[in-house]
């Protein structure tokens, strides 16, 4: 099968279920305060560059990168189908996002993610990302961790 990553809407059915299954996993680890997803409406918007991962025409991931104005990006809703896992499908998401901040002159992606999802963080510390304060309009939050990587 053959991987690919695309800019793609949101709004279609095989992200959708992976919205719902990322959310549903989310719920799981973490009280309602604590899990700082974005809607499908927030997704579509112009600001939003939105990622969609094929293994040979299946939608099996997807993640955002949303430009928050201040010459800096947000890494939102990445997710994998527990299905695909093991296809490298999340750090190839990596990659694209980070070259279209590169191509959009970033000057650093920002993430927050949770304490109890240690893949993702060891994802991120992979890609260079290290820990920082609560940024934009995050509070400190005992159950999120706040990470970032310059690119410039």
């Amino acid at each position: 099968m053959s991987v690919t990553i695309a800019l793609e809407p949101p709004r279609q059915d095989g992200v959708i279920r992976l919205l719902d299954l990322s959310d549903a996993y989310a719920q799981s680890l973490y009280p309602p305060e604590s899990n700082h997803r974005v809607d499908i409406s927030t997704l579509e918007k112009p600001s939003v560059s939105f990622f969609v991962a094929r293994n040979g025409g299946e939608i099996v991931g997807c993640c955002a990168l949303v430009e928050a104005g201040d010459g800096t990006a947000e890494i939102k809703r990445m997710f994998v189908d527990p299905e695909a896992r093991g296809l490298k499908i999340a750090s190839r998401l990596m990659d694209r996002l980070e070259e279209i901040g590169r191509e959009n002159g970033f000057d650093a992606i920002r993430l927050e993610t949770g304490i109890y999802q240690p893949e993702a963080i060891s994802l991120y510390r992979k890609y260079g990302y290290r820990e920082i304060e609560p940024f934009g309009s995050y509070q400190p939050d005992p159950l999120s961790l706040f990470m970032e990587k310059r690119l410039a």
